[in-house]
């Protein structure tokens, strides 16, 4: 899959299940502290990078990267200094 097109990101995502596709963008330096969602996620990072704390797990993601969480999984967010943007699709 190409990584820069959201309609392939989309088409797959909906292949698995994945009932809602959208692309989320973070100001700089944002942080989320803990929180959970009530829906499963699948990602990539297409612009920035972020961090991404469940637990005593820490992972940096760059553009190209992805990230899965189940739902409801406790984690944390930070942005870096250029923000960041990725393509999410939810599993509701």
């Amino acid at each position: 899959m190409n990584n820069l097109d959201f309609h392939a990101f989309e088409a797959d995502a909906r292949a698995q299940g994945f009932d809602e596709v959208l692309e989320r963008h973070w100001q700089p330096d944002s942080v989320l502290a803990d929180h959970a969602h009530s829906f499963a996620v699948s990602a990539r990072i297409v612009q920035g990078e972020m961090w991404l704390t469940m637990g005593e797990q820490t992972q940096h993601l760059l553009s190209g990267d992805t990230f899965t969480l189940e739902r409801d999984v406790t984690h944390s967010e930070k942005y870096g200094p250029q923000g960041a943007t990725y393509w999410v699709a939810r599993r509701n």
